[in-house]
């Protein structure tokens, strides 16, 4: 039950909004009582932290995996988070929605919280630049720090247009992402 509350209140809160959505209408939407929602989660903004833990924790620990690859160039491990990020679209789409647009009303210790994951998330993008630029794959002149803002920009904002199902694919878009960030920082 409790996976289904989650579930139902990301679509709700990707629907209305976190503000517009209660409780009620989360209990509503899956025909039980609010005791049922007061069971497994303290508070409406709790279940905004677990949504938000949720997708992170995964998060990272995907973007873990294409690190701890060592037998691929740091090229090909920039490619492979930019189509983690997209692929999420399709994927994760609603919870990504939320995470992102939400987060403003987690309580400042949870905002901590997930910044730092998210911080962290973007240190690694920086250490594959910085890696590659010292390896010597990309150019020397590079702002590691800068081009991992650049990437989660351009990633993170096609949450807010791009279609899965629509004329350009999940792995179009990759390939589009990946020559315009990599022409760009190639040696």
């Amino acid at each position: 039950m409790k996976d289904k509350i989650t579930e139902q209140s990301i679509v709700l809160f990707e629907k209305k909004g976190f503000n517009q959505t209660s409780i009620q209408d989360i209990a509503d939407a899956l025909e039980v009582t609010k005791g049922t929602f007061y069971y497994y989660f303290a508070s409406k903004e709790q279940l905004l932290m677990d949504i938000h833990l949720d997708y992170i924790t995964n998060l990272l620990a995907r973007q873990q995996r294409i690190l701890d690859n060592h037998y691929i160039k740091q090229r090909e491990k920039l490619t492979k988070i930019i189509h983690l990020l997209i692929a999420d679209i399709k994927d994760k789409g609603a919870s990504g929605r939320v995470f992102f647009r939400e987060m403003r009303h987690l309580a400042a210790n949870h905002i901590d919280e997930i910044k730092t994951q998210r911080e962290q998330f973007r240190l690694n993008i920086e250490k594959v630049v910085r890696d590659g630029v010292e390896n010597g794959e990309f150019r020397e002149d590079l702002r590691p720090d800068i081009i991992a803002f650049g990437i989660l920009g351009v990633t993170n904002w096609s949450y807010n247009w791009f279609n899965p199902d629509g004329e350009v694919s999940t792995d179009e878009l990759v390939e589009i992402f990946a020559q315009m960030i990599l022409s760009g920082i190639d040696k």
